[in-house]
């Protein structure tokens, strides 16, 4: 499977880290440069210097033959921008989201990103047992 990942902060770095050992293509997105530096470093040739919002820069990752993408940054709007691009330009069939504020979990689901993931709820799930008791 070829997955994109944007955002090469700390999930980015560990979700791509464990999609190569379980031997899938992997492209990583991240705009800051030194950054980018030292992804290369742990990771190899698979990290690519740009941003993930744009159409022209997306074009050249391959992302015509993805079977996902998954959006990972800090800023929600830069994760629903670069997935919605994705969805709709080049029809890539799965689009993941790492949303920040959960309360931006519907809205990206109602924009037709296909999953979107919110920390802040799973672990508020998690504690719930023990919150209402």
């Amino acid at each position: 499977m070829y997955v994109i990942v944007v955002g090469g902060g700390t999930v980015g770095y560990y979700l791509s880290r464990d999609l190569l050992d379980r031997g899938h293509e992997v492209t990583l997105i991240e705009k800051d440069g030194r950054r980018a530096d030292w992804l290369e470093t742990q990771l190899g040739s698979i990290v690519m210097r740009g941003d993930g919002c744009e159409v022209k820069f997306l074009s050249q990752t391959g992302i015509e033959r993805a079977d996902a993408i998954v959006a990972v940054t800090a800023d929600d709007e830069d994760n629903l921008i670069a997935l919605q691009m994705a969805k709709r330009h080049f029809s890539v069939k799965k689009t993941s989201a790492r949303v920040n504020n959960p309360s931006n979990v519907e809205i990206f689901k109602t924009l037709g990103v296909d999953d979107a993931v919110s920390a802040t709820e799973i672990l508020l799930a998690a504690l719930e047992p023990q919150i209402t008791t």
